[in-house]
């Protein structure tokens, strides 16, 4: 009920993830036309405006918290939603909980890089962190590298200012520090300009650097691909050219656009939630609602819980 879109695009979504063996499950108001699909009737509904927390507690029954809770209570093996993140967060926080070791939980959102996906983290649980987070983000991420994207001994970077060691604020030094002492392939600091083309397998940052970060690659991403169509269509040598360059210009769309993946793990958790995008489309939705899914199949929060040192070296 949370997505800017409304529920309909929704549903829609979760119909065509549905026609690849899923079982989507729609919580919402009983006025909710879900189409066929199975339906949980959650009449609350928190709004992305209101404040996490207390809209948590004083919605118990909102589609947000109740669909949350059935992880827990066993009739549903994965979360999906494009509502209030900050909600989401707290939710999953009161509902499936931290799992043993976990002092944070971190947002980790796939990049469609030129040398094959990379995952980014902390991309907005965390506007505030300590050096310690960073470095069990850092973990947390060499795992969904690991288990999700099939990389073996992930490298790590950390997001800074500037690829030098001594570059940076307190926190990215710091954290630096206890990177490099740690166990994991950590091959130092990486700038912005590196993500699209593959810094790392894994880059660790804040989550309210993460969160600027992500939002300014599909912010570029879109109006590029946008301007590109806009030129290739202004005039008729354009056009030409574009029907030549199709092909090409379709797959690049593909790879770079945020819909391909749909969504992002919050992982730290006992169960799985993937968060989509506030303006997720129908497209969007599927997806993540597949992301979950194969999330499901690798039993994310097992091997995290097995994989993550007990106390994080440092």
């Amino acid at each position: 009920m949370g997505g800017d879109r409304g529920p309909d695009e929704v549903v829609v979504g979760a119909l065509e993830a549905a026609a690849d063996g899923i079982v989507p499950v729609l919580y919402g108001p009983a006025s909710l036309d879900t189409k066929g699909l199975e339906h949980v009737v959650a009449e609350q509904v928190i709004a992305m405006d209101e404040k996490p927390a207390e809209a948590v507690r004083s919605k118990p029954d909102s589609s947000l918290v109740a669909a949350c809770r059935a992880i827990p209570e066993g009739t549903a093996q994965a979360v999906v939603s494009a509502g209030n993140t900050g909600a989401m967060l707290a939710a999953g926080l009161l509902e499936i909980r931290r799992i043993e070791g976990v002092m944070r939980p971190a947002i980790a959102v796939p990049i469609p890089a030129t040398r094959g996906p990379s995952v980014l983290l902390d991309c907005g649980a965390n506007a505030d962190a300590r050096a310690e987070h960073l470095l069990q983000f850092a973990y947390m991420g060499a795992i969904f590298a690991e288990e999700i994207l099939g990389l073996a001994n992930p490298e790590v970077r950390l997001l800074s200012i500037g690829e030098e060691a001594e570059k940076g604020n307190q926190l990215t030094l710091e954290a630096h520090e206890l990177l490099a002492a740690g166990s994991l392939n950590f091959l130092g600091n990486t700038e912005g300009r590196e993500l699209l083309a593959g810094a790392a397998d894994v880059v660790v940052t804040d989550g309210f650097t993460g969160n600027v970060a992500l939002k300014a690659l599909e912010g570029t991403i879109r109006t590029v691909i946008g301007g590109l169509r806009e030129e290739i269509s202004a005039t008729s040598l354009g056009k030409v050219g574009g029907l030549l360059i199709r092909p090409a210009a379709r797959r690049l769309r593909h790879r770079l656009d945020p819909d391909t993946y749909g969504g992002a793990y919050l992982l730290g958790l006992r169960g799985l939630v993937v968060i989509a995008h506030g303006n997720s489309s129908k497209t969007a939705i599927a997806n993540a609602i597949r992301l979950a899914a194969r999330g499901v199949e690798h039993d994310v929060p097992a091997k995290l819980a097995e994989k993550l040192p007990a106390k994080t070296p440092a």
